[in-house]
């Protein structure tokens, strides 16, 4: 992979992720609940007794989130090139409905294998996990593409 298409879906992970973290955050506010995946993060790294400060946990959490963003729209680009799968609105909703399955299936784990058991609503979160993915699918897509242009 040379530089132009690394950097091509850095930029594409980092404006996908901040799209659907301030979609969450924006959730989290109207309905009153802790859905800030990178805020849950921190808190599940603080049960598992990482040795590191409180600041750096935070760090940490903010670090894994967009590295998970990365990863997805790796795995898009992988399909796009190898045309899997055509860059288009349909698809774009499809990667991010199936990002969202995946995102909520590694909640599900992170909340069970944590000693980190929030006093959220847990189906509204993984409900707006979902829409949150799908934004995050809409997001990547449009913003690859507007840079492979």
């Amino acid at each position: 992979m040379d530089f132009n298409i690394f950097f091509q879906i850095l930029i594409a992970s980092i404006v996908a992720t901040s799209a659907m973290t301030l979609f969450s955050y924006a959730v989290s506010e109207s309905f009153r609940e802790l859905y800030k995946e990178p805020v849950l993060l921190t808190f599940i790294l603080k049960s598992i007794n990482i040795e590191v400060s409180d600041k750096s946990k935070k760090i940490m959490a903010w670090l894994i989130h967009y590295a998970i963003g990365f990863g997805f729209v790796l795995t898009y680009h992988f399909l796009w090139s190898r045309d899997i799968l055509t860059i288009s609105i349909a698809n774009a909703f499809l990667l991010g409905a199936i990002s969202g399955i995946i995102g909520i299936i590694g909640w599900v784990i992170m909340f069970k294998l944590s000693n980190f058991k929030p006093s959220i609503d847990f189906k509204g979160y993984y409900l707006q996990l979902f829409f949150a993915h799908v934004i995050f699918g809409l997001v990547a897509t449009f913003t690859y593409y507007c840079i492979i242009q």
